[in-house]
């Protein structure tokens, strides 16, 4: 995987979250917090998802294959929308079903310095891995928003655990004022609704997941910027006069597909229109190095043909 895939973000995470997921567990056991059950579900399940990030980046490194030609680079695409299911299910469903339950059959919370003192260690942790995560992602968003940068990222990895460390960090908050409010009231239910509250957080951002997964499975073209450096490094003014209509797509966050027809004047030499082709397409590679696989077809220029596509 590449450096824009996050990988050091993603290793602090899971050993955040594996460390995390241990120190929720004892406190449940102690103290009988729902709260700290779903908690520390939620972070075995992030533990679970950042493994999943880095096999499907070890995936998408294989060499292409005749029945895979162009490569395994959407195996990071397929396993990042398997950790919004993961999310979703194993931490959002069960934490709604656990809140549920604790509402319903309130009890008090014993031995509380365990919770307390979990959920402060949690939330340094966290941060942690979430300032790295924003270390890492600061050096490729530019000027994006952050909404910007989860939309538009080709890479998943770096918007799946800014995501999932966010959530984990409110999620923490929602606990502590859980157990706060059930310690300081005497009311389990209060515990049973902070545990709600995080299952319809961690489903929220299991959706916004999903749905920008999907985008990516789907097959999305290369940003703006690069196609208009695209098209510019195809016309060279002489035998390539301009670009009739182009096509782009990721086959991966590192790897994109460039196909486009190009036009050329009727009474270029094959030879001529050949070297063309060759030059424009090392322009391209120099403008956008991640234009790994590029078609060009050379045409004459019909303006009522163009305008059919």
């Amino acid at each position: 995987m590449s450096a824009s895939g996050g990988t050091r973000a993603i290793v602090a995470a899971l050993a955040a979250n594996l460390a995390i997921a241990v120190a929720k567990f004892v406190a449940f056991v102690f103290s009988g917090s729902s709260s700290m059950l779903a908690e520390s579900v939620h972070s075995l399940a992030d533990s679970g998802n950042q493994g999943l990030l880095l096999l499907g980046g070890k995936k998408a490194q294989r060499e292409a294959t005749p029945q895979h030609p162009f490569g395994y680079g959407r195996e990071r695409y397929i396993y990042a929308f398997l950790v919004s299911i993961v999310l979703f299910t194993v931490g959002g469903m069960f934490a709604i079903y656990e809140g549920v339950e604790k509402v319903q059959h309130p009890h008090p919370i014993e031995d509380w310095y365990w919770p307390i003192g979990v959920l402060l260690f949690a939330i340094v942790a966290e941060g942690f891995s979430f300032k790295t995560a924003i270390k890492e992602s600061n050096e490729i968003r530019g000027s994006l928003s952050w909404g910007q940068f989860i939309k538009r990222a080709k890479a998943p990895e770096l918007p799946v655990v800014l995501l999932e460390d966010f959530g984990a960090l409110v999620g923490l908050v929602l606990a502590l004022g859980g157990v706060g409010l059930a310690l300081a009231t005497g009311d389990g239910v209060w515990d049973g609704i902070g545990t709600l509250c995080i299952g319809t957080l961690l489903i929220l951002i299991a959706i916004v997941l999903a749905a920008e997964t999907k985008s990516l499975l789907l097959g999305e073209a290369a940003g703006a910027e690069d196609v208009e450096k695209i098209k510019a490094a195809l016309v060279d003014g002489d035998v390539v006069t301009r670009v009739i209509h182009m096509r782009t797509l990721h086959l991966g966050p590192e790897e994109l597909l460039v196909a486009a027809k190009i036009a050329v004047e009727g009474d270029d030499t094959a030879t001529q229109v050949a070297d063309a082709i060759n030059a424009a397409e090392a322009r391209i590679r120099a403008a956008v190095p991640i234009a790994r696989v590029i078609y060009l077809e050379p045409d004459i220029y019909k303006a009522e043909t163009a305008a059919q596509g």
